[in-house]
């Protein structure tokens, strides 16, 4: 399932993959006599290699939603720079043409390789003192260590949310290509884990009472309403799930600057909830990875989904 890794402007074919989504309403949603006259809704996506030229701005902002409340502690653009600079690895969503902005991206980052750039330090600084927090994740500071050689490769991924989970197992596949290519060219890819930087929600009682306009005053938590943060957490990417179970380790932990009181109930998808971001690390094995990559596809698989894929060579 392989992209084609560049984009050949003068003979003017796109070097991607493309994948067709066609909605339509089930049996019981049609009378037999309409159920040709229902409206279909069909979207192209286009898997590219990262465009220097064009999704710098594009891949910050990703990045922005990636880190959430902590986003302004980082210089994003360093970042997408870093991801930029290595365009046959790592892979973009477009939906109209190589120059389009990107809908999602993922790649992986050698921290080692990176080691000396001033955000990169910053990266692993936070990462330890984030997993400190976190009895689950407090090994990542081991596993970082500068004396223990290991070669940590970190997945940056995120997308915009109209991008349907089961375009996450592609990106996933051509990313374990590339880096298998990137070996045999003797690049340095040789990871011995892989982490990846995700986000989770937690339910949390609305501090907003709809009917008066004011403000809730604050209460402790009731249990028996389901709203503890051990019983409420959800995936903003569903694929985590699956890939939790390949993983040495993962956790969530709080981010360093919280949001201000009442932003919860600005991302409230219920009266009474709204909803508290987190962030999310995923340790695997470079030796379990593609196990993990070959249950997400067999996880997402969509057998009622029309998807059709094309490569165009160069």
């Amino acid at each position: 399932m392989a992209k084609r890794k560049t984009f050949d402007d003068s003979a003017n074919e796109d070097t991607d993959k493309e994948f067709s989504l066609e909605e339509s309403p089930s049996g019981d949603e049609v009378d037999k006599e309409d159920e040709d006259e229902y409206n279909e809704l069909r979207q192209e996506f286009e898997f590219f290699d990262p465009q220097p030229a064009t999704d710098r701005e594009g891949i910050a902002r990703l990045l922005r939603q990636l880190f959430d409340s902590d986003a302004s502690s980082f210089h994003l653009g360093a970042i997408a720079d870093l991801i930029l600079n290595q365009p046959t690895l790592g892979s973009t969503i477009k939906t109209d043409g190589h120059q389009s902005d990107p809908h999602a991206f993922l790649t992986v980052l050698n921290l080692k390789e990176h080691k000396d750039q001033p955000v990169i330090k910053q990266l692993i600084e936070y990462i330890g003192n984030r997993a400190a927090t976190n009895p689950d994740l407090s090994p990542l500071n081991h596993v970082l260590g500068p004396s223990v050689g290991n070669e940590v490769g970190l997945i940056l991924t995120e997308r915009l949310i109209n991008i349907a989970t089961e375009l996450v197992p592609p990106m996933y596949d051509m990313l374990l290509e590339e880096v298998s290519w990137a070996i045999d060219d003797k690049e340095p890819y040789t990871f011995t884990h892989y982490l990846i930087m995700s986000r989770t929600y937690l339910a949390v009682p609305s501090t907003f009472n709809e009917k008066t306009n004011r403000p809730i005053k604050k209460s402790k938590p009731n249990a028996k309403e389901g709203i503890e943060e051990g019983h409420s957490m959800y995936y903003f990417h569903p694929e985590d799930e699956v890939l939790q179970r390949h993983a040495t380790l993962y956790g969530s932990f709080e981010y360093v600057k919280q949001a201000l009181e009442g932003a919860s109930d600005a991302k409230s998808t219920f009266h009474d909830f709204g909803i508290k971001t987190r962030g999310h690390l995923i340790l695997i094995e470079a030796a379990r990875f593609e196990a993990a990559v070959r249950h997400l596809q067999e996880e997402f698989r969509d057998t009622s989904t029309s998807t059709d894929a094309t490569v165009a060579e160069t």
